[in-house]
């Protein structure tokens, strides 16, 4: 019969085995549970299933739900009039005209020549019932182990751990059936279910698994599914932090710098790695707590200290090489234990609470927050909160919660990002008004204080123009940095000292000599960093003295926000604690509209329909092309003509197969090896590029070119997906016929490099998937997971279909 606990795998569906928990089992040896032992139940409950009729599932003019393909109508648009493109079978590929036309030579690469241990085959009597032919199959793996080995030897041609189509295997892999114990046999075929086999396998290896039985509808899910669902069941869960007691030993541990210090013994100490968390000067309730862990446990390594109460560039470079965590919000529990606040982390390498990628990640967040499932609002919210701590206890949103970067912010996003939270509230709670009004007007404070102490004041603010340029605080060589990242910057120098590069870096960094070319070039690099954008020729050189597109967009956003809470929530009126003043709708009101005119001023090209960047130094635009010039069309700081002129004369630079590119080439330039590829430029394209864009053609009803974008970004993410082993990473090359997460500009790319399956994703990427597919109808969702290329999808649509994506 069929099994009554286990619902048929659909999108609009809350699978409870999605857990992986439930999915694999528990962390237990099958071979030695006991007979009743009720271990692995979970996926056997019905082992031998009754003959049903489903044929009729399989009929070419059978109707189907939206549902019953996987997928549901988000609402984003009216269902289509006509019949979606027919499916095809996204696991055959062509072997005539190849998709991508820059793949590595695979011809040095061939099958393996070792032999091949193969697995038993199974004598026991297979069961007199076998399920359907047509039906979806149960597969019994026993030994996950040897399966591995098989499945590695005979597919994985290239020895990374990964199955993709530049592999040369066979490309199928025989499995025996649950029903009939293994002795009936099927082929699974092609790099898509091969690689989600070697997914599943590593999954339920690292669960503590022998055995298994395996879904063929897992095998074979729609990609876009599958995508969808390991974002919001896996990948957030994976890059999800929160500091406790159990853990604050392995998030304050820091492996980027050399410690070095001189101990109470006057004795100096270096260290490869720290282990030190940074507390504000006045809260001796969480130094108290984490000074706790220390004692109750001696055995640890763990460093509490506390922080001065005022914080510059001469303090911050003083314990460059004492780097810690910083502390974020806590709030203290019924049995007096702190409890902080979780977050979700970009991934990979950065495994810190980062600046806008938070904002990113929080518009991915809150698609999947329901009154059912408020999981996802609390980390939103969470987030939220700890950007208001450090504006109150560090001055500002920092890059990251690392004392190396206290002087550094990032492009700001707080008002957007918790009226966002907040509307999603009281959406889901209704009755949380009162709570989520607190919330809105100390997000909105915070926001006061960050706009008038870091964003409009010295030496953010370029006086003469009245706008606003990233400016960091900063003395000496980044600490954070890798050692070898300014060799070429500094060859000359020690050269002319003649002294080794770290000699050179101790009298520098202690101002024992002075270069005033050098100070500057480092001015620049933070302002780079601190932009969000490291690295882009467009900033090089020159990012400290540039009123940029993207911040002055931000910063109006922020005037027209604070505006709109203050009237809307709070009466017009809203009283500072800080300064004691009372902030009324009519003064944000003002400052946006004169930011308006000073960008129109200064920023927009009337001639070339264009925002560019405005160099105050020189008193003149600096004409690079970058996807940043969208910005004023997501803060509405754009004109309707602006707009217009931008969408119609300009878009088209930008638009590649896979989205928005970053750069135009003709501002990058050529690269060689003296002048490499910047990751911030042509032909790559970033996730919050897309993400901004979209929202901002929508503000200003070019709906059809959002879709079109989406579609674009969302198929290339698909594609890599289904053709490279589940991959999701922090970048992608979307120029047509590129491997597009193969980027090796500078710092390489986030989220490529794992043996058998990806865990994390990467935070803004995973939420522009969500996001994107916001925009998406069950049509191209359809299209999507049947991976109909962009310039198909859009030639084969009907006239009154094509108005969507125009």
């Amino acid at each position: 019969m069929n099994n009554p606990f286990r619902r048929s795998s659909q999108l609009s569906d809350d699978d409870p085995f999605d857990v992986p928990e439930n999915y694999y089992g528990a962390d237990t040896d099958p071979a030695q549970a006991p007979k009743n032992s009720r271990f692995g139940r979970v996926r056997t409950f019905s082992v031998f299933e009754a003959k049903t009729n489903r044929l009729n599932m399989l009929l070419p003019n059978a109707s189907q739900s939206s549902t019953e393909d996987g997928l549901e109508d988000q609402n984003s648009l009216e269902s289509s009039p006509t019949p979606p493109p027919p499916l095809v079978d996204s696991l055959r590929r062509g072997l005539i005209v190849p998709i991508y036309h820059d793949t590595t030579s695979t011809d040095s690469l061939g099958g393996t020549t070792k032999p091949v241990e193969t697995r038993a085959p199974l004598t026991q009597r297979r069961a007199s019932l076998d399920s359907s032919i047509m039906a979806p199959k149960k597969f019994y793996i026993n030994d996950i182990d040897l399966t591995l080995r098989e499945l590695l030897q005979n597919e994985d041609t290239d020895h990374n751990f990964q199955i993709t189509i530049e592999d040369l295997g066979p490309k199928v892999l025989n499995l025996g059936t649950v029903n009939s114990n293994g002795y009936n046999q099927f082929a699974v075929r092609g790099t898509y279910q091969l690689s989600n086999l070697l997914q599943e396998l590593t999954i339920a290896k690292r669960f503590g698994r022998n055995q298994m039985i395996l879904d063929e509808q897992r095998l074979c899910e729609n990609p876009v599914r599958r995508m969808k669902r390991l974002v919001l069941t896996q990948f957030w869960r994976a890059l999800t932090r929160k500091i406790t007691k159990e853990n604050i030993v392995d998030m304050a541990r820091d492996t980027k710098i050399v410690e070095e210090y001189t101990n109470e013994k006057g004795e100096l100490v270096r260290n490869a790695e720290s282990v030190r968390l940074y507390v504000p000067h006045d809260r001796p309730d969480q130094y108290k707590y984490f000074s706790s862990i220390k004692e109750e446990h001696p055995d640890i390594t763990l460093d509490v200290q506390y922080l001065p109460k005022k914080i510059d560039a001469t303090y911050i470079k003083s314990i460059n090489k004492k780097p810690g965590l910083l502390a974020l919000e806590a709030k203290t529990g019924k049995d007096g234990e702190l409890l902080n606040e979780p977050y979700v982390v970009p991934g990979g390498r950065f495994n810190e609470l980062y600046g806008w990628d938070s904002y990113m990640i929080v518009l991915g967040l809150l698609l999947d927050a329901t009154p059912e499932n408020q999981t996802n609002l609390q980390l939103s919210r969470g987030m939220t909160e700890n950007f208001i701590y450090e504006i109150n206890y560090y001055n500002k949103i920092l890059n990251a919660n690392r004392s190396y970067y206290l002087g550094r912010s990032q492009p700001p996003f707080l008002t957007d990002m918790a009226l966002r939270v907040f509307d999603k509230t009281l959406e889901i709670n209704p009755g949380s008004s009162e709570d989520a009004l607190d919330f809105l007007e100390r997000a909105t404070i915070a926001a006061i204080k960050e706009y008038e102490t870091v964003w409009c004041c010295t030496p953010r603010l370029d006086e003469r123009t009245g706008l606003s340029c990233y400016h960091p605080e900063g003395e000496g060589i980044p600490p954070e940095t890798e050692a070898s990242h300014f060799n070429a910057i500094l060859a000359p120098y020690v050269k002319k000292y003649n002294v080794t590069q770290p000699e050179f870096i101790e009298m520098y960094n202690n101002k024992k000599i002075e270069e005033p070319v050098l100070d500057e070039y480092f001015l620049h690099d933070r302002a780079v960093r601190e932009s969000g954008h490291d690295t882009s020729y467009r900033l090089e050189g020159k990012a400290a003295y540039l009123a940029t597109v993207d911040l002055n967009s931000l910063i109006y956003k922020y005037e027209v926000d604070i505006a709109h809470i203050i009237e809307t929530h709070f009466g017009g009126k809203l009283l500072d604690p800080r300064t004691g003043e009372t902030n009324t709708t009519a003064q944000w009101q003002e400052r946006a509209a004169l930011r308006q005119q000073r960008m129109t001023k200064y920023l927009w090209n009337e001639d070339d329909s264009m925002f560019y960047d405005y160099h105050i130094k020189e008193q003149q635009q600096s004409k690079y092309e970058l996807a940043t010039c969208f910005w004023p069309l997501y803060s509405g700081a754009a004109t309707e003509a602006q707009a217009d002129k931008l969408v119609r004369n300009s878009l088209h630079k930008f638009e590649e197969d896979g989205g928005l590119v970053s750069g135009t080439l003709r501002s990058r330039g050529e690269v060689s090896i003296d002048r490499p590829s910047r990751q911030w430029d042509y032909p790559f394209g970033w996730a919050p590029q897309q993400m901004l864009a979209w929202i901002g053609l929508t503000n200003y009803n070019y709906n059809g070119a959002a879709r079109r974008l989406a579609y674009r970004w969302l198929y290339m993410m698909t594609r890599a997906f289904v053709d490279y082993n589940g991959v999701v990473v922090e970048k992608y090359n979307v120029l047509e016929g590129a491997v597009p997460h193969r980027v090796d500009a500078e710092y390489g790319n986030q989220g490529a490099d794992f043996k058998g399956v990806a865990t994390e994703g990467f935070g803004w990427v995973n939420a522009s998937y969500l996001f994107g597919l916001t925009f998406m109808n069950l049509q191209a969702q359809r299209s999507l997971g049947a991976l109909i290329p962009p310039h198909v999808f859009f030639k084969n649509l009907n006239e009154s279909q094509k108005e969507l994506y125009t």
